[in-house]
């Protein structure tokens, strides 16, 4: 591959740098020569352009969430089957996110990025047309498929370009432009699902995913391995299968009359994945890494960010619908309550570096841990009577100690992945990350199913989203179990924290 000489001398000095992989003394990881006279760029633009993408799949995530009961009663379905196209969407990202690191190891990370935002445009269109729940999960899926490559492959390109005391602060920059989607998503979508229709709510994906294309074109380098592994297509199968199996078959549990074929579908999942670990041992590069997690923090953070993240999915899927069927409020005043969560994560974005550097991971992770638990906890408890302003004081509590202990797991997973695994890491993580996310709406689906088959309503009540609530708080509490073990010291380098060194040891103890 010919290189221009200022390129070749970039990538070299970025290889010195370590921040670039190397093998033998020799980079690894090159510019294509179409990409050579992009300059280096300033991590905080590289961070805020993926988050272009980032804002465009939260946006649509929660808008949608908004509008689930109206889409329900025009599909001419029960208000719990729209879990369908929750699922199905995050069930496309959880098979497709472990291939997206070796496409961009390949292809390019700028030309997979940009045809993974055509591909989520594309599906958004046919979301817009879908006349039918059936229709709306297959189109959903496609615009899983772009979401799988977009996210993986952006954070992939920030740990390549960035150093590691700069980390903390980008992904903070990644994550905080993103969270204009959760903040604008709920409003927005009340009021398009109240005075429109609910189909605009994917036609604005259009305009932002055009634009996002522009400026991955401008600005994303194509960073590509210069002898990229070979694909592991039994390994992509047999993944694929197992996690495909036992999202749908969770997800089948809480429909009615449906449990003996969502009892075989969770049997053929376990017996895929047992053969795909089979399958793991034997090859030199499968496209899941499990021998990634002999990596103490990228093992915790997994673990405990898989429990936390089961809570994270599943409160989008009930609170909406608590508020319109159990509070029999409109989607667009319901909306206007669920957008406190995100100015919570918001808020929260500018302290967590501060908080990292004066507490530490493994304090700051338990505290954070125990009181998002605790603020999803009292969402249960929520009744019609409720004064506004403590319902909206609640979310918001709960979105920032929810979002700082995301941002803390993003961080600490990575901490000591050398780089010429990074790629491998970020499609273990991210793939984990969007399974437990569907898995909770199954959780949250299920456990109100549940409730009201043992009150006997045929509608969701009250006393059964309190049910729903307080299961999927109980999962995210049990995360505190992981994040004790974390070491007093672990990522002292991403974050400041100088316990390691015992200049806080007076203050701080090593048991929490």
């Amino acid at each position: 591959m010919r290189l221009r000489r200022r390129g070749l001398a970039s990538i070299n000095s970025e290889v010195r740098d370590g921040i670039l992989p190397a093998a033998d003394g020799i980079a690894r990881v090159a510019l294509a020569d179409d990409a050579a006279d992009h300059t280096p760029r300033n991590y905080r633009v590289t961070a805020l352009i993926i988050a272009c993408a980032l804002f465009m799949e939260q946006m649509d995530a929660t808008i949608l969430s908004t509008a689930l009961p109206t889409m329900a009663r025009d599909f001419g379905v029960p208000a719990t089957s729209m879990s369908s196209a929750l699922t199905s969407y995050l069930l496309a990202l959880a098979i497709f996110i472990p291939a997206s690191g070796r496409l961009a190891d390949r292809f390019g990370s700028r030309t997979v990025f940009r045809a993974a935002i055509l591909i989520f445009v594309a599906g958004s269109a046919l979301c817009g047309i879908a006349p039918t729940l059936p229709f709306i999960m297959a189109a959903r899926f496609l615009q899983g498929l772009g979401g799988a490559m977009m996210i993986p492959i952006g954070r992939l390109v920030l740990l390549r370009s960035v150093a590691k005391e700069d980390m903390v602060s980008a992904m903070s920059w990644l994550i905080m432009p993103a969270l204009i989607g959760p903040i604008i998503g709920p409003p927005v979508g009340g009021a398009i699902v109240t005075y429109l229709d609910w189909r605009w709510i994917f036609y604005l994906n259009l305009p932002i995913g055009l634009l996002g294309v522009v400026l991955v074109t401008r600005f994303i380098g194509n960073i590509r391995e210069d002898r990229p592994a070979r694909f592991d297509l039994p390994g992509f199968v047999l993944s694929g299968v197992a996690l495909g199996c036992l999202l749908f078959g969770f997800e089948m549990t809480s429909r009615t009359g449906e449990l003996p074929t969502a009892l075989a579908l969770i049997a053929v999942g376990l017996v895929a994945g047992a053969l795909y670990i089979r399958h793991a041992r034997s090859h030199a590069q499968p496209i899941l890494d499990l021998t990634l997690l002999a990596v103490p923090s990228f093992r915790l953070s997994v673990i405990g960010g898989s429990l936390t993240r089961i809570t994270q999915g599943a409160q989008p899927f009930l609170l909406p619908m608590m508020l319109q069927l159990g509070f029999g409020m409109t989607a667009a005043a319901s909306g206007a309550i669920t957008v406190a969560g995100a100015i919570g994560s918001l808020a929260m974005k500018g302290l967590a570096p501060r908080v990292l550097r004066r507490w530490g991971f493994r304090r700051s992770l338990i505290v954070g841990g125990l009181g998002a638990s605790a603020g999803y906890a009292v969402c249960g408890l929520f009744r019609p009577d409720w004064p506004v302003p403590l319902i909206f004081a609640v979310l918001m509590t709960s979105g920032f100690f929810m979002s700082f202990q995301f941002s803390a797991y993003n961080t600490i997973a990575y901490d000591e992945i050398p780089p010429e695994r990074m790629s491998s890491a970020t499609s273990f993580y991210a793939t984990f990350q969007q399974l437990m996310l569907s898995l909770g709406i199954c959780v949250g689906a299920a456990s109100l199913h549940v409730g009201m088959r043992s009150a006997g309503h045929a509608r969701p009540e009250l006393v059964d989203f309190t049910l729903a609530f307080f299961v999927v708080t109980a999962v995210s509490a049990a995360a505190t179990i992981w994040n004790r073990r974390f070491a007093p010291d672990a990522g002292a380098q991403l974050s400041g924290h100088r316990a390691a060194t015992g200049q806080h040891a007076s203050s701080s103890p090593r048991r929490a």
